[in-house]
Formats: structure tokens, C-alpha cells, sequence
């Protein structure tokens, strides 16, 4: 009754429910770990901006009594931008899924960590394009059936952490949607950093990605889940062959170089000042 009274206490009342969300999708967890995380924070909720673009993921803002904006697909970067500049003291995080991040969104994704913009991004990854048909996404594993992909995934995908950390992200991070503590604990300590910050939420979806690979019950993808996805300090130790079946999560970058808005802010200072 106390962890639902906390989701609770940040759902908008009577509206927009039932969720679009099908059942046994692993959404409604990372919903609910990054509530839990904003209810740690101690924040006012009107000094919170929750931002999406479009897609299963993008639907969350729809649900959650903050300054919420639900934007064009793979554009919700750009839009949280200007929220960050404008209101350079609220909590600004931006939830987008596999497709729209680093698919359609890539070049938003790539930039915002390179200025190292101070926006806390939640990437809900299932490794599909759910809401739109089941087509392959930049994160679709190699070998792996989309409906664009019906003989398998030729492409090599993206690796979302490592995407992160290669273009200078000050905190980037990855859990699933069956390790409820760690994603939920990484999402606050995301929070709470300054500069641009990542938490991969690997998820499941039933509906598409799991009817196409005999993962179409909830229950297997969370065993999924449960079985390959270990800590980094465990999976570094495997052989080549090991990693390739398993995947490592944890912390991957945790640093604190200095943030575009704390930049930004300085330099008007400077110029009002005549410097």
C-alpha cells in the first residue's frame, strides 16, 4: 500500500486511464521507478517537466500531474531544450523510447550530450517500434524478427550506453524492467546529477517484439531479463562467446564536467557585466 500510494499521489485523477499500455508491458514498471525516484527527490511537482516524443514510452507524460509536454516524434530532446534554457531551475527529464532517442531522434540525442545539456533522459528500450507496426529499431538485435525484419535483423545495433558515453554524457546508466531496485535507484542518482544524463530502462513487449520471438508471454521476457542481463563487474569477466548471449548493466559513466546551462548562465552574466 505505500509503494502504490506513491505512484498514486502522481497520477493525474480520472483521466486519461485506462493507459494505452498492453498488458504485461514492462512500461507501467519504469513509470513507476521513475515516480518513486521524483518522490525521493523531495521536489515541488510544479517544478518538474516530464517531456516525450512519440511512441509507447511517450505516452507516460499523458499520465503524470507535472508540466508535462508530449511532442513530435524524436523531438523531444529539442523540445526539453528550450524548457531547460527557459526555466533553468526545474527538473526537466525527458522519456523516450528506443526509436525515438536514437532512431528518428538520433541526431537530437547526440548533440544534447555533446553540449552536455542538463536534461535527465529515461530511454524505455524494447527493442522495437511497438506503437507504430513492429518495425525494427536501431536497437532490434541482430538476428531478431521485426515485421521489416521477417528473416531476421541483418543490421548491427546500437548500443544506447555506449552511444551516451562516447558523446559526453555526465552519468550514464542501465537496468531492466525486472531489476526494479538498481533501475529505480540509477534513475535517482540521474536526477540528481548536473549535465546530461542517460538511464537505459531495458523493457519488454509482448505485443510485437515477443510474438515475433517466442517471447509473447509477459512472464518470458522478464526471465529474459532476469537470466542474460548481469552487472558490469560480473559480465567483464566473461569470455567473447559469453558476452555474446549476455549483457552487462550498471553504472558506466559517472562524472561531473561542467553542464551547457551553468555555461550559458555564466556567459550572460558575463556579458551584462561588460566582460
Amino acid at each position: 500500500m505505500i509503494e502504490q500510494s506513491v505512484v498514486h499521489k502522481y497520477l493525474r485523477k480520472n483521466k486519461k486511464f485506462p493507459h494505452i499500455w498492453c498488458p504485461g508491458c514492462g512500461h507501467g514498471v519504469i513509470m513507476g521507478s521513475l515516480l518513486r525516484a521524483i518522490d525521493k527527490m523531495g521536489v515541488d511537482r510544479n517544478n518538474v517537466a516530464v517531456i516525450s516524443g512519440i511512441g509507447c514510452s511517450s505516452r507516460t507524460p499523458t499520465y503524470l500531474d507535472f508540466n508535462t509536454l508530449h511532442t513530435t516524434h524524436g523531438r523531444a530532446l529539442a523540445f526539453a531544450t528550450g524548457v531547460k534554457l527557459a526555466r533553468p531551475d526545474m527538473l526537466v527529464i525527458v522519456v523516450m523510447g528506443d526509436g525515438d532517442a536514437v532512431g528518428i531522434g538520433g541526431n537530437h540525442f547526440i548533440h544534447a550530450a555533446r553540449r552536455n545539456m542538463d536534461l535527465k533522459v529515461v530511454v524505455y528500450n524494447n527493442n522495437i517500434y511497438g506503437m507504430t507496426g513492429g518495425q525494427a529499431s536501431p536497437t532490434t538485435p541482430s538476428g531478431k524478427k521485426a515485421t521489416t525484419a521477417r528473416y531476421g535483423n541483418i543490421e548491427r545495433s546500437f548500443d544506447i550506453c555506449d552511444l551516451a558515453r562516447s558523446t559526453g554524457a555526465n552519468y550514464v546508466a542501465r537496468a531492466t524492467s525486472y531489476h526494479v531496485k538498481q533501475l529505480e535507484n540509477y534513475i535517482y542518482k540521474s536526477f540528481n546529477k548536473k549535465g546530461f544524463t542517460v538511464v537505459e530502462a531495458v523493457t519488454h513487449c509482448p505485443t510485437t517484439y515477443g510474438r515475433l520471438n517466442s517471447l509473447k508471454e509477459p512472464v518470458a521476457g522478464m526471465e529474459f531479463q532476469k537470466n542474460n542481463f548481469i552487472m558490469k563487474n560480473l559480465w567483464d569477466k566473461l569470455s567473447d562467446e559469453e558476452k555474446q548471449v549476455k549483457f552487462p548493466m550498471g553504472e558506466f559513466v559517472d562524472v561531473d564536467k561542467e553542464g551547457f546551462v551553468t555555461k550559458y548562465l555564466n556567459l550572460i552574466e558575463s556579458v551584462r557585466q561588460g566582460d
